[in-house]
């Protein structure tokens, strides 16, 4: 009996976890791990998760290593909180391979003040030695226009003036009403309030 079982056990190859396909689920997983782990600058699932010859690639375009990548993980400065959530995620998942492609929806308070930003992400997943990791990670901001915060016109006087940017390159700052603008050749912009000190043009990045 004991040599019918050895022998049933060593022809039978019996599938352990290693062997088996990650999950769509769990790439969701192990992502949002990260991202909970950015404000309390927790680097160990970024060293998890990543594999040593990744290459990442941010939002602003800049190219990261492992250990950068691993360096640029800090603690938010005294009244910056903020939390990073997924959305809309697919994924495509052949042999050692997963490729998970999301967005990923931020939140950021700054002294109490909100600021959202959108980014989509492409992470691709490489399974060696039944361990799957990023091997390449790369974003790019959506671009929307901030939530119209509060301004207080009657600080607006402040801020008129006449602005050189660059050599031939003007700009000025008016009110109407209560109302804040920037006016260049003749055209004028309202200045929208994103914080008490920050304003943004409609539709206009930067």
């Amino acid at each position: 009996m004991k040599l019918m079982l050895a022998t049933f056990f060593t022809a039978v190859t019996l599938p352990c976890v290693a062997d088996l396909p990650i999950t769509q689920d769990e790439l969701v997983r192990r992502t949002q791990e990260l991202y909970d782990a950015l404000v309390p600058a927790h680097q160990a699932p970024w060293k998890k998760y990543f594999a040593d010859d990744c290459i990442f690639a941010d939002e602003k375009g800049r190219l990261f290593d492992k250990p950068k990548l691993i360096a640029d993980i800090k603690s938010l400065p005294t009244g910056y909180s903020g939390t990073i959530k997924i959305e809309n995620a697919q994924s495509r998942i052949i042999g050692n391979t997963a490729i998970l492609s999301y967005d990923a929806d931020e939140t950021e308070t700054i002294f109490g003040q909100n600021l959202k930003a959108r980014y989509h992400i492409t992470d691709t997943w490489l399974e060696r030695n039944g361990n799957w990791q990023i091997i390449a990670s790369q974003a790019h901001r959506y671009y929307e226009d901030p939530a119209v915060g509060k301004g207080d016109p009657k600080k607006f006087a402040a801020y008129i003036g006449t602005y050189e940017l660059a050599s031939g390159q003007t700009r000025s700052v008016i009110t109407e009403g209560d109302k804040l603008l920037v006016e260049r050749n003749g055209k004028k912009e309202q200045l929208l309030p994103e914080t008490s000190e920050i304003f943004f043009r409609k539709g206009v990045e930067g």
